[in-house]
């Protein structure tokens, strides 16, 4: 089956010409994510929202995206640059948008500390936009169907308490523009910069540190506790915020299923790795009283 419908291609081509070349890009969750090689002139990218339940809510997504790139565009934020807008899918069947293609690779080992730090300057960058625009207030994923302990985990007891924690009311936090899917699948990096940062359907207003989260959790996964602390500690001395382990807890909730799904991580290692970040969290919480266990 083809990759761009002719409807979609002929939309493509009235923005860009004629389109000879069409590569489907890697790691895209929510969307099918197109890069085109238009007869002249550099490489764009257009999303087609064909994932549910993304799809469903493709036009209201894509259309914050558009809005949020145009915005960046006289900003230093490394982001795409919004081309043309079908939030209806009038042309392609689904909502899609095309973009600018920022250059770099996707690169889930750049966790040392000099690559930390340049996350924690370009997540610091993100944040001291000023919308110019309406955005959208932040969302958590921490839905209250979510608190029910994994079958999984080796702590009921600190999943109960993380449950515990969510049902108080969250810190006060100055708000700031967030991308509010902040983590290394959407940085892009050129040599040892980076590049681009990507994917801005859920760009929200809401405190800073919930980027920082989230950056973190996925960092714990993939590398343990040790790391995604070593992001946090960049964050914090680039900007000088002090954390809220809360928006941690979060995040980390945030990412069990919802009710009658399965979990999209299924690696044991990865699943205790999250648990044993949620742990350090909780414990920041409780002031350190919880018997130090070793990290994953």
């Amino acid at each position: 089956m083809a990759l761009l419908s002719d409807t979609a291609r002929s939309w493509v081509e009235d923005c860009t010409g004629s389109v000879v070349g069409v590569r489907e890009l890697r790691g895209g969750w929510t969307s099918t994510m197109l890069a085109l090689t238009p007869e002249q002139g550099d490489e764009v990218v257009l999303r087609l929202m064909t994932k549910e339940p993304w799809r469903t809510h493709g036009a209201a997504l894509t259309s914050r995206e558009a809005e949020v790139q145009r915005m960046l565009a006289p900003t230093p934020v490394p982001a795409p640059r919004s081309l043309a807008l079908d939030a209806a899918g009038d042309h392609g069947g689904v909502a899609a948008h095309l973009m600018t293609l920022v250059p770099g690779e996707v690169d889930l080992d750049r966790v040392d500390a000099a690559s930390l730090r340049r996350l924690a300057d370009v997540l610091a960058a993100i944040h001291d936009v000023e919308p110019t625009i309406e955005v959208r207030a932040y969302q958590s994923w921490a839905w209250e169907e979510k608190y029910v302990v994994p079958p999984w985990a080796s702590d009921a007891g600190l999943w109960e308490e993380a449950f515990a924690v969510l049902r108080t009311d969250p810190p006060s936090f100055e708000p700031h523009l967030i991308h509010r899917d902040f983590h290394h699948r959407n940085v892009l990096w050129v040599a040892d910069e980076v590049g681009g940062v990507v994917d801005w359907v859920e760009t929200s207003i809401g405190p800073a540190w919930l980027d920082v989260a989230h950056g973190c959790t996925n960092i714990a996964i993939h590398h343990g506790t040790g790391t995604a602390q070593a992001f946090a500690d960049a964050y914090v001395a680039r900007t000088g915020r002090a954390p809220q382990p809360f928006f941690d807890v979060m995040d980390v909730v945030g990412f069990l299923p919802p009710p009658g799904r399965r979990s999209f991580i299924t690696d044991e290692l990865e699943l205790a790795r999250l648990e044993d970040w949620l742990r350090s969290r909780v414990r920041l919480l409780s002031g350190g009283n919880k018997a130090r266990r070793p990290s994953v």
